[in-house]
């Protein structure tokens, strides 16, 4: 037997060009005959999994699985190179498995997903298999797992197109109280989904990037005043600020305070500015978050009652239950997003696959 040394097994790679176990593995297999091994990837389809690695995956799908108890939940996004594929029977399967594979493994990188063993084949052999059969290059790109701690629930949501999945996890007061808010938080997923929030709260935010929104809010603004005044319909109001991060205590004070001077001047009885005041201070906060609810999911008016924040259903929700609900882990998956999507001429495209 010759001795299987990193030399040859870069050799092997750079020959075929699969990865670096698979020839390996190849290698011990064919007790290092070269040749041989080489043979053996290509009866197993590995090295022409390699040669489609460099082609474009944006299309695929987003998958989300949930575990019977809401306690664990993991979203993934696997990408191939047409929707076509994405559509097929084995595809969707592989999709699938992989996701609740990643669930059950508790990987946190690809790298460790690769490692990790699947109905007993190493999944980055497994996976390049799969690539192999259904022909085209196929990429986990991301994926994502939240956990529920005690008294805790996780739920999530794939729309049915497969293109976009949302996982939301929250902390609550009790046991009963994480179980009988689990449809709930599903829900709130699907308004996710539609919506498109980008972060959980406003304390996310950076300063740098509210700064740069509030100058770009301003301007929309005046641009749209400008035709609003040339078709002579009623301007919008320009805001004073834009995220719950700029009001300070001190510029709800002085809000507060501007409102009592002006219900003082209509002549309204001090007695009645306390059922007064909440409300326009509700208002005043809702008309100056304006990024807070383009981007985080808690300031976003809820899609099944456009009169109350995500923040206010979650209060109301949880004094429903007799409890307390705390959102605190949010992830959203959308496919293919930030990826650059190849143009290619078809006539091209078939040339190509006949060399």
């Amino acid at each position: 037997m010759a001795e299987i040394t990193a030399a040859l097994v870069k050799e092997l790679r750079e020959s075929t060009g699969a990865g670096m176990m698979d020839c390996k593995k190849a290698l011990v297999d064919t007790e290092g005959n070269f040749e041989a091994a080489k043979d053996l990837l290509r009866e197993k389809g590995l090295g022409k999994a390699a040669k489609k690695a460099d082609r474009l995956a944006s299309e695929g799908l987003v998958d989300v699985c949930v575990n019977a108890d809401f306690k664990v939940a993991t979203v993934s996004e696997i990408n191939a190179e047409t929707d076509f594929v994405a559509k097929n029977e084995g595809f969707i399967n592989l999709t699938k498995d992989t996701t609740a594979h990643i669930q059950a493994m508790d990987v946190q990188s690809t790298e460790e997903l690769m490692k990790t063993t699947i109905n007993g084949t190493v999944f980055e052999e497994y996976f390049a298999t799969k690539v192999a059969t259904i022909g085209e290059n196929l990429v986990v790109r991301r994926f994502a797992t939240l956990k529920a701690g005690a008294n805790g629930v996780v739920n999530g949501y794939v729309h049915s197109n497969g293109r976009v999945g949302v996982l939301i996890a929250a902390n609550c007061d009790s046991e009963k109280t994480a179980m009988a808010a689990s449809e709930f938080i599903r829900n709130l997923c699907m308004h996710a989904a539609a919506m498109k929030p980008s972060f959980l709260s406003y304390t996310e935010l950076d300063a740098d990037f509210v700064e740069k929104e509030t100058i770009g809010i301003k301007a929309d603004i005046e641009k749209e005043n400008e035709e609003l005044a040339r078709l002579k319909k009623p301007l919008k109001r320009m805001p004073l600020f834009v995220s719950r991060v700029q009001l300070s205590d001190e510029v709800l004070a002085n809000a507060k305070a501007e409102m009592e001077a002006e219900l003082k001047a209509q002549g309204k009885p001090e007695q009645i500015w306390d059922k007064i005041i909440p409300g326009q201070l509700e208002r005043f906060i809702a008309d100056n978050t304006q990024l807070d609810q383009q981007y985080t999911l808690l300031s976003q008016f809820y899609v099944m009652d456009d009169k109350k924040t995500i923040a206010q259903v979650v209060e109301e929700k949880a004094k429903e239950l007799g409890g307390k609900i705390e959102l605190v882990g949010y992830v959203r998956f959308e496919l293919g997003e930030g990826l650059e999507k190849k143009a290619c001429d078809f006539a091209s495209e078939v040339a190509e696959q006949l060399k």
